[in-house]
This record gives structure tokens, C-alpha cells and sequence, in this order.
């Protein structure tokens, strides 16, 4: 018996070595495409925000420019959906984070329509078009050079490699996977299952960290200690996140179904950039985009705006990404989310400025991304990233306890093929 174990132990590291070429090369892949994509974007960006408004004399982002180029990359948006093999993908009101492989032909057309909103000023991130296209490269290459191999491999190890890029490190991607491979068929424990994509997510954030450097730390004041009122604050602060994100949630199939009802991409994205364009006028420009820089200007500079500024931010650039992201533009929904929660973090400071900076922020955006994504482990993970201050945990795992209360067993911002909301 002793023998007969020592001979079958191997076979599982056997197996899993074998994971590592393939794993490393989707991971740099993935790390490559988004490079390509956030480069061309900002190019584009450029071009579109300080080239073309300072050669016709207009304000970069005055009232009128942000309308007239919102409107304009909606239209345009359209036409291309309109023209693209595959309609640029399903419906992106029906596509999660990590979906089944998409038909080759169709990435090309995603890729480009992802480029137009994150250049246009739309609010919405880059990692749900990036993820889809780069599972639907990896699963196409996967089966002309593998194809004796399980299609899923290809799919948890594209989505590592994205997420891993996407965040910096593997980390991310790990506990991304962790819910949906827990309960995976296979041979293997939990952890031989995330080797693969463990690995796929580090080749892909070493790629991006060693070419872009991406960083989520906001450089937040320091948190000393917690106190008996931060666990209060805490968790006053991470529920109001959760119920502005369920609001969210919550508009988001009524917002669908009038866009749908429009029956045609060009008119509903021309229209959806027109108010978008509008709640950038309201918000001001740092509402527009995905987020990710508009989020550190606000966060260094704690007590440049009132609380009723921060708070008109959150709740416009929540409306924002409900808009976008109904009327047909392609994106993601984290990094808006985490905009949102960081405008209502600092709102929430501003009301009551005994609250610690860090404190408030990364609650509110525990709550919010726990409501808009209904990832546990993302959402506490994405929050203390932001801060870099394991001090935080333990307050931000109370408050994690009534956030999820509120959203678990409610709607998904994502909706199925009728248009319902999926549970």
C-alpha cells in the first residue's frame, strides 16, 4: 500500500508542470493585448481631449466638448457595432466578468469599440471586453495546438492573465477564481486547480508591471489603530456603498429595456453618449473615463472639494456607468465602481472629518463593489489595495459582514438574454 501511493504521488505534480509553459505564454498574451489596447486608447485620448478642442479653441473639457464628444463617440460607437463582424459581441448588458469563449471573428471589432469608449471619455473600465477577447483568442489557439485539453483550461487561464494584468498582481486573479473553481469538476484540491491560472496571473502582472507599472495604492494618510467608533463608522459607511450600488443594480434592466426599446445601436449609443455627455457636465470631467487616474486626483486631495461635491461625483459617475453600460458601449464595471466608492468615501469624510481618510474610502468602496460585482474577495481585496494598510483589515472584514447582507440573494448587474436581471 505504502508502495502503491509512492508510485501514484507524482502523477498530479506531473501534471501540473505540464500547466506552466502553456500558463506563462496565455499570461504574457493577455498582459500584451491590454497593453495594446490602454496604449492605443490613450493615444486616441489625446488626441480627441487636447489636440483637436486646442486647434478649434474650445475648452479640453468644457461643458460643450463633453457633450459634443460623448454624442460623437456614441454615434460612432454605433456604426462601427453596426459594421463589425459579430456586432462587436453580445449585448454587454448580458456579459459578466468571465464568460465562455466568444467567436474569433468578433475580437477584432470588440477590441476596436473597446478603444473608442475608453478614449471617448465612457464610463466604463477596460476588463470585461479585455477578459472576453482574450479568452476567445486563448481558447481558439488552445484548440489548434492542444485540443486534446479541457476548454475551461483555457478560459481560467486567460481570465488569470487578464485580471492579473489588469490589477498588478496575481493575487486578484486567484481570488476572482477561487468561488467559481471551488466548485469545479477535476481531479486535485482547490489549490491544484489555481495553479495553472495562478501562474497565468503572474506572467500577466509581471508583463504589465514591467512595462506600465499600474498601481492602486492612493496614497491615503495613514490609518493608526482602529477604535470602537471607527467599527461603527465602518460599518455605516460600507452599507451606504452597498445601497448605492444596489440602486444601481437595481436601474439597471429599467435603463436597458429603454434603450432596447430604441431597436437600433447607432440611435441607442448616440443617445446614451448624449447623456453622458450631460452628467459630465454636471460632474465635471473627472466623472468621465474609466476612472482609475480621475480617482487618485480626488483622493489626494481630501478637502479640495465640499461633501456635497464628492457626493454628486458618486452618484453621477454611478449613473454614468449604469448608462454606459446599458445602451450598448463596451466595458467593465470595477473601475467605475471604485471611482463611486471613493467619491463617497471622501463625502462621508467630509460630513464627519473625525472619520479617517483611509478609513472612509476604502469602506465605501468595500460596499459598492460588493453590490456591483457580488465578489466577495475582489471587493475586500480591491479595498485595501487602495490603502496598502493591513491595519484596515480587520475593520474592513466587519464592515464586509452587513455590506453583503444587503446584497447577497439581490439581482446581478448583469441580465440575461430577455432582459431580466440574472440572481
Amino acid at each position: 500500500m505504502t508502495s502503491d501511493s509512492a508510485v501514484a504521488e507524482p502523477a498530479p505534480a506531473r501534471r501540473l508542470l505540464a500547466l506552466i509553459v502553456p500558463a506563462l505564454a496565455v499570461g504574457v498574451a493577455s498582459a500584451l493585448v491590454l497593453l495594446g489596447v490602454s496604449l492605443l486608447a490613450e493615444e486616441l485620448q489625446d488626441v480627441l481631449w487636447k489636440t483637436l478642442p486646442d486647434a478649434l479653441s474650445v475648452g479640453r473639457f468644457s461643458s460643450l466638448w463633453m457633450i459634443v464628444m460623448l454624442t460623437v463617440t456614441g454615434l460612432v460607437t454605433g456604426l462601427v457595432v453596426r459594421a463589425v463582424p459579430g456586432r462587436a459581441g453580445p449585448d454587454p448588458a448580458t456579459m459578466g466578468l468571465v464568460d465562455p469563449p466568444l467567436p474569433p471573428h468578433v475580437v477584432p471589432g470588440l477590441l476596436l469599440v473597446t478603444v473608442l469608449a475608453l478614449a471617448g471619455g465612457v464610463s466604463l473600465g477596460p476588463e470585461n471586453p479585455i477578459t472576453a477577447a482574450n479568452i476567445a483568442l486563448a481558447a481558439w489557439a488552445g484548440q489548434r495546438l492542444a485540443p486534446d485539453a479541457p476548454g475551461r483550461l483555457w478560459l481560467g487561464l486567460a481570465a488569470a492573465g487578464t485580471v492579473g494584468a489588469l490589477f498588478g498582481t496575481p493575487v486578484a486573479a486567484a481570488l476572482i477564481l477561487t468561488e467559481s473553481l471551488a466548485s469545479t469538476p477535476g481531479p486535485g484540491a482547490l489549490w491544484d486547480k489555481l495553479f495553472g491560472p495562478l501562474a497565468a496571473g503572474a506572467a500577466g502582472s509581471l508583463t504589465m508591471s514591467l512595462a506600465e507599472h499600474p498601481s492602486f495604492d492612493l496614497a491615503l494618510p495613514a490609518y493608526t489603530h482602529a477604535g470602537w467608533g471607527d467599527l461603527l463608522s465602518a460599518v455605516v459607511i460600507a452599507s451606504a456603498g452597498a445601497v448605492l450600488g444596489l440602486a444601481a443594480v437595481y436601474v439597471f434592466p429599467l435603463m436597458h429595456r429603454c434603450f432596447r426599446a430604441l431597436r437600433h445601436p447607432v440611435l441607442a449609443l448616440t443617445l446614451g453618449g448624449l447623456a453622458l455627455g450631460l452628467l459630465g457636465a454636471l460632474g465635471g470631467h473627472l466623472t468621465l473615463f474609466k476612472g482609475l487616474d480621475e480617482v487618485k486626483t480626488i483622493a489626494a486631495d481630501p478637502d479640495g472639494w465640499s461633501a456635497a461635491e464628492f457626493g454628486t461625483m458618486a452618484v453621477v459617475k454611478t449613473a454614468a456607468l449604469v448608462i454606459a453600460a446599458t445602451c450598448g458601449f463596451r466595458g467593465g464595471r470595477i473601475f467605475p465602481a471604485v471611482f463611486s466608492g471613493v467619491a463617497l468615501g471622501l463625502c462621508a469624510h467630509a460630513l464627519v472629518d473625525a472619520v479617517p481618510v483611509a478609513l472612509a474610502v476604502t469602506c465605501a468602496v468595500l460596499g459598492v463593489l460588493l453590490a456591483v460585482t457580488r465578489q466577495g474577495w475582489l471587493s475586500l481585496f480591491t479595498a485595501a489595495v487602495l490603502a496598502g494598510d493591513t491595519a484596515l483589515l480587520p475593520v474592513l472584514c466587519v464592515a464586509l459582514l452587513p455590506g453583503w447582507l444587503l446584497v447577497t440573494g439581490r439581482p446581478l448587474m448583469q441580465l440575461r438574454e430577455d432582459g431580466t436581471a440574472m440572481r
